[in-house]
Order: C-alpha cells, then structure tokens, then sequence
C-alpha cells in the first residue's frame, strides 16, 4: 500500500503537551503548549512557540523566562484547560488545583505537581509566522525524588507522563529498547560490531 501526499502540515506525531507557567508571584498563569523541544545540548537550550494573540506570550515577553512542567497522565484534563481557556479571565492555578511553587532561578512559579519542571531564561524571539519561537536557556531542572534510583539516575517511566497526538492525549506505553540497543552486542556473540571492527 502506498502513501497519500496530504501537502504541508503540522502533523509531526507525538508531541509533549507541556504546562508552561509564566509570570510571577503576583501575576502568574499556566499556558499548555505542544510546539516544544530541545535545540542544543551544549549549552543546554531548548524552545517554545507561542501565538502573539495568547495571554502568556505578553509575560514571556515582558519577564523573559518561563518553566516548562511535564505533564503526567493525571494531570491531561489540566492541559487540557490550561490549552482552551485564558488566563486574562481565568486564575487556571486555582481552577485546576494546582500550586504554584517558587522555582530555584527563575521569577515564573513551578507547577508543583508536575513530576519534572524545567527552568528557562529567554535568549533569542524569533518570528516565525502565526507562532513567535522563544529560544531558552535551560538553567536548572528539577525532579520528584520518586523519579530518582539510588545512584541518582532519573526514570521518567515512573513518572507516567502523556503525550499529544493530532488532537488526542496518550498515556506512554511499554519500554521498546534503550539507546544503542540496536547496535549492542549480544552476550557470548563474537560477531563484529556494526561499522566497526573484531575487538
């Protein structure tokens, strides 16, 4: 069976449908967006696109730094409002139930519920179209001890976090291998690594 060309589109599948909190103590709000990532690992630095006519792209702009929060299962039906209503009318912390949490380096709030909140400094805007980019420094990540072994490595599988799929949120599923997996030898194999040689 073939493809079907469907023309350009936004249909890069799945993506995070993170929680951004914006502001600060006085005024903060909660932003849902989907159009996130990671752009660099060296320094770290990763984006967010937002529209101009959303609330919270005026306290990005105006404060320069937001906190992208992870959304775990139990917290899809607030994305989901956080994505659908504004904040200019709506307090979406106190609606949702959610706490604001002072984050470590940045004024705008963490959300404590989220399992992994990441904090971010604005570096560059770049104007894309309908979507402004904020390109962000990633100054400091913080994660629930529950996430963490006792090496300190962190496991987002424990974290039961969802994903966003043309209009539809998903639970993760099951592991499917783990990076290299491909390319690993197997125990007791002699065979020669792919693209490398016998050692």
């Amino acid at each position: 069976m073939g493809k079907i060309d469907m023309g350009s589109g936004t249909l890069l599948s799945p993506v995070p449908a993170v929680m951004v909190s914006v502001g600060d103590t006085e005024k903060s709000n909660i932003i849902t967006v989907a159009w996130t990532g990671i752009v660099c690992s060296d320094p770290a630095k990763t984006y967010i696109s937002v529209r101009p006519s959303r609330y919270s792209w005026g306290i990005i702009k105006e404060k320069g730094e937001f906190v992208i929060n992870l959304t775990p299962a139990k917290l899809v039906k607030a994305a989901d409002f956080c994505g659908i209503y504004t904040g200019a009318k709506v307090n979406k912390f106190e609606r949702c139930g959610l706490t604001a949490a002072p984050s470590r380096l940045v004024s705008a709030p963490s959300i404590a519920e989220s399992p992994v909140s990441i904090e971010c400094r604005v570096s560059d805007v770049i104007s894309l179209g309908s979507h402004d980019m904020f390109i962000a420094d990633i100054l400091n990540v913080s994660a629930d001890e529950s996430l963490l072994d006792e090496n300190g490595k962190l496991h987002f599988e424990r974290a039961s976090l969802a994903a966003y799929s043309h209009g539809e949120y998903f639970a993760l599923g099951r592991s499917l291998g783990t990076f290299g997996f491909s390319a690993r030898k197997k125990r007791g194999s002699t065979g020669a690594r792919p693209g490398g040689k016998n050692k």
